[in-house]
């Protein structure tokens, strides 16, 4: 399996012999970050938000999933569940668990809020989390670090946060690796995992991964 991450909440999840999922596209005059040029089987909506819900801009006619519910496509499950949002705001959030076979990821959406334990169980056994950890309507860095501890994820990778390129007032990811007493933090392009047995221990792993542009 490979992750790349494109800015913002986007990533691209692929496995070989399976359906391609390009989550929360975004339209890049509000988010930030170059137009996006992906191509996907499956695109995963978090809410209804122009930095969240730009399926458009991915081709390949892909299958869009944007609320709760359970589908397939391609020998890819995807389980969406609701979660709340701030009580001002008319957006609603879903979280999304990704089931690869035997992987299993979770990607959060724009939560802003630490889900209670029935919730957490529901989500069943979470390898690897995709959490926004810049506050900007959604998760900050504490509030990010509890559901982290809730999860136990093998491996979390941040995302939602500050960068060069996002337009969006966001903070910074190093509140976030202070809140998780993190003095050093591996960072790579992509991240690969051939499966659970590429876990080597029960502790959980933050990686950043760079944003990958799209040419221009």
């Amino acid at each position: 399996m490979e992750i790349t991450w494109y800015g913002h909440s986007c990533f691209r999840i692929t496995e070989r012999g399976l359906a391609t999922v390009v989550t929360d596209p975004f339209d890049s005059a509000v988010a930030g970050y170059n137009p996006l040029k992906l191509k996907a089987d499956i695109v995963t909506i978090s809410c209804n938000d122009l930095a969240h819900n730009n399926s458009a801009a991915v081709k390949g006619d892909p299958y869009v999933v944007d609320g709760p519910g359970e589908y397939e496509r391609g020998g890819v499950f995807i389980t969406g569940l609701r979660t709340m949002l701030a009580k001002d705001s008319q957006l609603k959030n879903t979280l999304y668990v990704i089931d690869y076979g035997n992987l299993s990821i979770v990607h959060l959406g724009q939560a802003t809020d630490v889900p209670n334990q029935r919730a957490i169980e529901e989500l069943g056994n979470i390898h690897i989390a995709l959490v926004p950890v810049g506050e900007g309507g959604s998760l900050n860095a504490s509030k990010a670090a509890e559901v982290i501890s809730m999860l136990e994820p093998n491996i979390v990778i941040p995302m939602h946060y500050e960068t060069p390129q996002s337009k969006l007032p966001l903070e910074p990811l190093a509140k976030f690796l202070k809140e998780m007493g993190l003095t050093s933090l591996e960072t790579m392009e992509t991240y690969k995992i051939s499966g659970p047995s590429g876990f080597t221990d029960e502790e959980t792993h933050v990686i950043a991964l760079d944003p990958k542009l799209s040419p221009v």
